[in-house]
């Protein structure tokens, strides 16, 4: 064989051996993740996907994944997809931090997978199970190393945030109910760029019901879904129920100006404006919006609830940047520390 011969053949191996594998499915790592219409919160449910399912990976961009499922097309959001097929080959791990400011965690659910490194790309080498504690041993920006003495591996830090544990137990055995405001045939304001009021007050209240759930607060939604439920369901709800605390989720529109933004929180029962100041204050610290205040105002939900209860406008639809930054995991978490952290301060003077 010639010089030329073996050095083509010796090219094509190394192509072959170097060239990176590509993701052709994706493992859901939640349960009731929702399969949409098109790549984006703006179009319709189609359907539902479930944790550890395995779909195949039609098309991609950016933020969003297109998906073979039952006979059906649909795109799923990638933020809750922590493994897309076999990867790519490159398996190289963010640097760990020495320090990690987590020191402990309690898994919320059930076969969390655990990772021979801090990539999606490294092996499942264990199933941590709901209602088990971690030590964290290091971090990295997106992952956590932990480890309970026997078995050691990276979990995605996302799925994990919420569950770090807190010697406040000011949340504990706490009654909390929160209102995704509207649903179903009642979509709420409508954003710039054809968002849903409810699809956002939901993706709120998802997060918010995650976080406190962790914090050992027994959490009731008034709807668990897209549907329309009265006004007068959802204060019945609270009154019926020792709720310690009734937040009701909603944002805004003024289409009329769409440069106006801001956060406002209101109140109807007098005793419960120190409840609407704590929430309000702690969720400016956290985001940089204009405050608009703590009003006092006449809605339903709010003076039909015979609970500590407040309604919370977190934002303008109709402000282009404010609902680009509202479909964001990032600010949705900060917009949920905030109100985490007010509630805590309220629960300190009225344990």
């Amino acid at each position: 064989m010639s010089f030329k011969k073996v050095s083509i053949l010796s090219i094509l191996l190394l192509l072959l051996v170097t060239s990176p594998v590509l993701a052709n499915e994706a493992i859901i790592d939640v349960n009731n993740l929702n399969v949409r219409s098109g790549p984006g919160t703006e179009y319709e449910p189609i359907g539902q996907v479930n944790q550890g399912e395995k779909h195949k990976i039609l098309e991609e961009n950016e933020e969003w994944i297109k998906i073979k499922f039952n006979d059906m097309e649909g795109w799923i959001t990638k933020e809750f997809i922590t493994s897309q097929g076999n990867g790519a080959s490159n398996k190289e791990a963010e640097q760990p931090i020495e320090k990690p400011t987590i020191t402990t965690i309690t898994i919320q659910d059930d076969d969390m997978h655990l990772r021979e490194g801090a990539s999606i790309d490294f092996d499942i080498v264990a199933f941590a199970e709901k209602g088990q504690t971690y030590d964290v041993l290091s971090e990295t920006e997106n992952w956590l190393e932990i480890s309970d003495g026997k078995i050691k591996g990276f979990v995605l830090r996302d799925n994990i945030e919420a569950t770090t544990n807190t010697n406040d137990d000011k949340m504990q055995n706490k009654t909390i109910v929160i209102d995704p405001g509207h649903g179903g045939r009642d979509v709420g304001a409508i954003g710039v760029n054809g968002s849903y009021e409810k699809e956002i007050t939901y993706l709120t209240a998802h997060e918010l019901a995650k976080e406190l759930t962790a914090l050992g607060a027994e959490v009731i939604l008034t709807r668990q879904e897209d549907e329309f439920i009265p006004l007068e369901s959802r204060t019945t709800l609270a009154n019926a129920l020792a709720t310690d605390a009734f937040i009701s989720i909603h944002y805004n529109s003024f289409p009329e100006v769409p440069s106006v933004t801001g956060i406002e929180t209101f109140y109807y029962h007098d005793q419960y404006e120190v409840l609407a100041g704590f929430v309000h204050q702690e969720i400016i610290k956290e985001i940089d919006e204009k405050d608009r205040g703590v009003t006092f105002d006449d809605f339903h939900v709010t003076r039909q609830t015979f609970k500590p209860g407040i309604l919370l406008e977190l934002g303008f639809l109709s402000n282009e940047e404010s609902e680009s930054l509202l479909l964001t995991t990032g600010y949705q978490k900060k917009i949920v520390t905030g109100i985490i952290n007010g509630l805590q301060k309220y629960f300190a003077l009225n344990p």
